[in-house]
């Protein structure tokens, strides 16, 4: 049974609530999630920001993943390479996001980023999966995994 995982981020993620984020599916190993461009997301050249559409990946990413999850594991990103093929000015960005492989630590995942219909942008990346943190930290307050052990 996958994880709890609410479509909508209202209290749930403050970053998402942040930027606007919202989740329009979530199932085993895939999600999609969307954003509507404003002003307020636009660097100085007024395009929308790279890190929005970053973010959008990360976090589809992540959720494509916890739906794979048992209740008492977590997830974080190791690395995400993405690759930018236009600028946004405007519109609705969908980002949807597969599940490519999960191990009993590692997972990867693709995540493709829509303007419309138009390909703005590729992302792939690594997770890492553990155990929740009351449930692993070590003796010296560091969760397994972490710099340093």
């Amino acid at each position: 049974m996958p994880k709890k995982f609410p479509l909508q981020a209202a209290g749930f993620n403050p970053f998402c609530e942040l930027i606007g984020l919202n989740f329009s599916k979530y199932e085993k190993g895939y999600s999609q999630c969307v954003l509507e461009v404003n002003e307020e997301l636009l660097n100085p050249h007024k395009v929308l920001h790279g890190g929005i559409i970053y973010s959008m990946a990360d976090t589809g990413m992540g959720a494509a993943l916890y739906s794979c999850l048992s209740e008492d594991e977590l997830c974080s990103t190791v690395e995400i390479k993405i690759c930018y093929f236009r600028v946004v000015i405007s519109g609705i960005l969908t980002c949807d996001t597969e599940l490519i492989h999960k191990g009993k630590k590692i997972a990867f995942l693709e995540s493709e980023i829509k303007n419309n219909e138009s390909l703005i942008a590729k992302a792939m990346g690594t997770y890492y999966i553990f155990k929740s943190k009351e449930d692993c930290v070590t003796d010296s307050g560091r969760v397994p995994g972490e710099r340093g052990d």
